[in-house]
């Protein structure tokens, strides 16, 4: 799939065809692509008189461009810099839909003792942001409740300052949106606005960033703009930062100057208030003894035990009886809907994402070290993570033989024993196979 800039890219080619390359120059050199929604093609030209002249003599041109590239029919929209601005606080006033609805809150987030010290930190930190536990780091496994958290400090701040500029955002976004800031040519001033006049910002899942050299540099300047300016910052992570062995120091220090709170697998009684909880926000009746059942047998993600009872919910809403056999049932879709194969392909996207190589260059003949040391560590892995052979391992990577794969596979695993950054890198990137859920 081509990036936004890449779709811009084509279109110049084209327009070449019929307009005059001074042309270009005069009237282009500074537009830049924004994004591309749906079938909306957001530009931006901080030139209002250029804007102008674009608008009302190439705009034809541009989407006939459009519709060659992708065969149908497609807008435009010129953005001018005030425009642009408000873009992008708006998108920065991150959902609404979540601050304001009932479901991500403190009201609906059962405490136990696995979550005790992370909720009390979190009902801190929005009853006064900036002023409590500057940044407040969550970690723990998948499906424990960290993103609740997260809607909830955003829900009670939003209600309490309604105009209180919030950011929510995931940690491979930030890397995203700082790539395609690079890559697009657009002004740094722009991004760094984005992130660095929010009131509160919220990070899931920041272990991403760790390896990232330039997006972790980016990130660096950012906590400190926010920090600096006593805004609040929450971030959420798998791991704690002193297990991030890819984290920068400078990071790693500043992710525990505040509170660092873990979230655990929940005992039985709070699995239990969970399974109870949800059934009644769901305006469902479930006996204790269904309850404790759903607790004995869903142990360690409070995800599967809420989709457990929207299964049975939804079981009930078509009037089939709730008795342990339904419960069951709705036990075995809850799992297997969440059941996550890890196939090859998997792999050789997580690894070209993390290398940033396209998959047709680890795919293909390319000997250049950095292509090779992402290949070798796609074959490595998919040895180890799938149960494919040598030989259909060689032939995912233009049909290389048997012992080409082996002494791919060969050297990651001795370097991994002598390269303690490689190690790292290598074990990254299984924990971002397995999160691709």
């Amino acid at each position: 799939m081509q990036s936004v800039s890449d779709v811009w890219s084509m279109i110049l080619d084209r327009l070449r065809e019929d307009l005059s390359e001074t042309t270009i120059k005069t009237w282009f050199d500074e537009t830049t692509v924004v994004a591309l929604e749906g079938d909306v093609l957001v530009l931006h030209c901080p030139n209002a008189f250029k804007r102008t002249n674009i608008q009302d003599r190439f705009l034809p041109n541009i989407e006939s461009a459009l519709k060659d590239i992708f065969s149908s029919n497609m807008t435009v929209r010129l953005l001018d810099d005030r425009a642009l601005h408000q873009r992008e606080n708006k998108k920065s006033q991150q959902p609404a839909s979540f601050m304001e609805s009932g479901e991500f809150t403190f009201e609906t987030f059962v405490v136990g003792p696995s979550n005790h010290l992370a909720s009390s930190a979190a009902r801190a930190v929005a009853d006064a942001p900036g002023q409590h536990y500057n940044p407040l780091f969550i970690y723990g496994s998948s499906g424990l409740g960290k993103t609740h958290l997260l809607y909830a400090i955003a829900h009670v701040i939003h209600q309490n300052s309604p105009d209180f500029r919030i950011l929510y955002i995931k940690g491979d976004e930030f890397i995203n949106d700082y790539i395609e800031t690079v890559r697009s040519g657009r002004s740094m001033n722009e991004f760094r606005t984005k992130y660095r006049e929010a009131d509160l910002m919220l990070v899931d899942d920041i272990q991403f960033v760790a390896g990232k050299v330039e997006t972790q540099n980016e990130f660096f300047h950012t906590f400190n703009a926010l920090y600096e300016s006593k805004k609040q910052i929450v971030l959420t992570s798998d791991r704690p930062p002193q297990e991030m062995a890819l984290l920068d120091d400078r990071l790693r220090t500043r992710f525990e100057w505040g509170l660092m709170a873990d979230v655990q697998q929940p005992h039985f009684e709070t699995r239990v208030a969970i399974v109870k909880n949800k059934a009644a926000n769901l305006q469902l009746i479930l006996d204790d003894d269904i309850a404790k059942y759903i607790a004995n047998k869903i142990t360690s993600n409070v995800r599967q035990l809420e989709g457990t009872v929207h299964k049975i919910k939804a079981f009930h809403d078509l009037g089939i009886d709730v008795d342990q056999s339904t419960v069951d049932r709705a036990i075995q879709d809850m799992i297997r809907s969440n059941e996550f194969t890890v196939t090859p392909d998997n792999i050789i996207k997580e690894v070209c994402r993390y290398f940033r190589v396209e998959e047709d260059q680890i795919r293909g003949p390319s000997r250049s070290r950095d292509i090779l040391n992402a290949r070798q560590i796609a074959m490595y892995l998919i040895r180890r993570l799938t149960s494919l052979s040598l030989d259909d391992t060689g032939k995912l990577f233009g049909g290389r033989d048997h012992s080409t794969t082996l002494n791919g596979v060969t050297k990651v695993e001795n370097r991994m024993k002598t390269d303690n950054n490689y190690a790292e890198t290598v074990k990254a990137i299984i924990t971002n196979v397995n999160s691709t859920k």
